[in-house]
């Protein structure tokens, strides 16, 4: 059986029949099916060709990194200095291409205020307006706040 160049069945030829034509077209015969098929599958197609856009192909998928989520965790009563330093890690979380959650944790009875993590989670949201945008907005959990930031995406 012998395939043509738009993917079309040209019928069944001898071997010899279908090299000549594959020569005439200046392609290659390559056998499709597996060995012992019976007929054997043979396709009409330029295999140098093939193999570069395979590789190219291949090429372009290693280049995509994957995205990982990870995570930074608060208190509601975090000092101007740890808040500055854990700042840092979330900018180069971002800038690397990681989604960032954030988390402000409550215990006790810090959970009837939790208007001072919301606070601290919009000051986050402010402070980082320039590199990242909110996927996910802050919300109770339990007992933590959460927030989901990635890196701004160019339209």
């Amino acid at each position: 059986m012998l395939i043509g160049l738009d993917g079309e069945k040209i019928g069944i030829l001898k071997t010899e029949e279908a090299l000549t034509k594959a020569r005439s077209l200046n392609m290659d015969l390559v056998q499709v099916s597996p060995k012992g098929n019976n007929p054997v599958v043979c396709k009409l197609l330029d295999y140098g060709k093939f193999k570069f856009e395979k590789k190219k192909n291949q090429a372009g998928s290693k280049k995509q990194k994957k995205q990982t989520t990870k995570e930074i965790k608060f208190r509601p009563s975090t000092d101007i200095g740890d808040y500055n330093i854990k700042l840092k890690k979330i900018k180069s979380f971002i800038n690397d291409g990681d989604k960032t959650k954030i988390s402000v944790r409550f215990r006790g009875r810090e959970i009837l205020n939790s208007n001072l993590g919301l606070d601290l989670l919009n000051r986050i949201k402010d402070d980082l307006s320039d590199i990242a945008q909110v996927d996910q907005e802050p919300s109770l959990e339990g007992r933590q706040l959460l927030m989901i930031l990635s890196k701004i995406r160019k339209k």
